[in-house]
């Protein structure tokens, strides 16, 4: 396993992460994702996501039981969860959003859900237009001054909003994010690679990126229609399956047909590529893994031997395919 650091932070997250979003709770019962965590913790794997919204609250529940049964030293581990949504399915006005008193019921509910004394890392899972950036920013302060969050960052946050969050927390001397968790994979980069640049260097932001496969696009498995145990098919997420069969959708599948083969010829598979190509970036500090199984897991932790496969040549080949170079 290979570590970086988070940002300009001292933490060390292992490259490979594994997430919680759509599996725990929905495919994976207690069983099956202590199978899975244990499989990810022997391979290196330091850091576990999750959030408060994941399957209303029964992602971290699994999570929690996990932790206790393995009960792994609590400095060997990263786990995390993330603010804005709720828990509640029907959530009320003050059980989502990130106004201090969400923020500071939402941590706690957290903190018993995965059974632990803090979060290493806790995310503001939207920016929140009704609540002052200000208020946002020292409700994620106190927590950290109270031993409950180690580390705070955002979630598909705007530069700009990232921006008024760092110059707020360097005016009034509070914590300013450390990170970001934004998607990235191979048809969405713009992000990542155009809007965030400035802020590698000024900032030191860390990346803590989802969706490396783009909702499993990316694995080639949906060329030729949808399996029918594809998470395309769930209750709930009716909004992946329009996208898949929108115009754009149907253009990313003839592209992943083409990447297929240039996949074939380096003698790795499509999810293999995909996740070496987002780890080839000097920005990402980790990438966050979703799997349905051990076996899958497995399959994916080989991206760490691909990256250097991915040389010069064949990741302008690459950029030729997508033809979505950010300008």
């Amino acid at each position: 396993m290979e570590y970086r650091r988070l940002g300009k932070s001292g933490l060390k997250v292992s490259a490979l992460s594994l997430g919680s979003w759509v599996t725990f709770g929905r495919q994976l019962d207690v069983r099956k994702a202590q199978a899975c965590m244990e499989a990810a913790f022997e391979a290196g794997i330091n850091f576990f996501d999750n959030a408060e919204t994941y399957a209303a609250g029964e992602s971290e529940r699994i999570m929690g039981e996990v932790l206790k049964r393995l009960d792994w030293s609590r400095d060997a581990y990263c786990v995390s969860s993330k603010v804005f949504f709720g828990a509640a399915r029907e959530p009320a006005p003050t059980q989502r959003g990130l106004s201090r008193k969400h923020v500071f019921e939402a941590c706690h509910q957290a903190l018993t859900r995965l059974g632990v004394d803090y979060l290493d890392l806790y995310f503001c899972h939207r920016p929140d237009p009704e609540t002052p950036i200000e208020e946002t920013v020292r409700a994620m302060h106190d927590l950290i001054q109270q031993g409950k969050v180690l580390y705070w960052g955002t979630s598909e946050w705007s530069a700009q909003q990232i921006m008024e969050a760092y110059a707020v927390a360097r005016q009034y001397g509070l914590t300013p994010p450390t990170t970001e968790q934004p998607e990235y994979n191979m048809f969405h980069r713009d992000r990542v690679e155009r809007e965030y640049a400035r802020l590698y260097a000024e900032i030191g932001l860390g990346t803590t990126v989802w969706s490396p496969l783009a909702s499993g696009v990316l694995t080639g498995k949906y060329n030729d229609g949808i399996p029918e145990d594809s998470r395309l098919n769930l209750p709930g997420y009716e909004w992946l399956r329009a996208r898949y069969e929108s115009a754009e959708g149907q253009d990313r599948i003839a592209k992943v047909r083409g990447l297929a083969h240039l996949a074939d010829e380096l003698g790795m598979d499509m999810a293999q590529m995909a996740l070496a190509w987002c780890l080839r970036n000097p920005n990402v500090s980790t990438v966050i893994l979703g799997v349905s199984g051990v076996e899958q897991l497995r399959r994916n932790l080989t991206a760490l031997e691909a990256v250097e496969r991915l040389t010069p040549e064949v990741m302008t080949r690459i950029g030729q395919i997508l033809g979505n170079q950010p300008q």
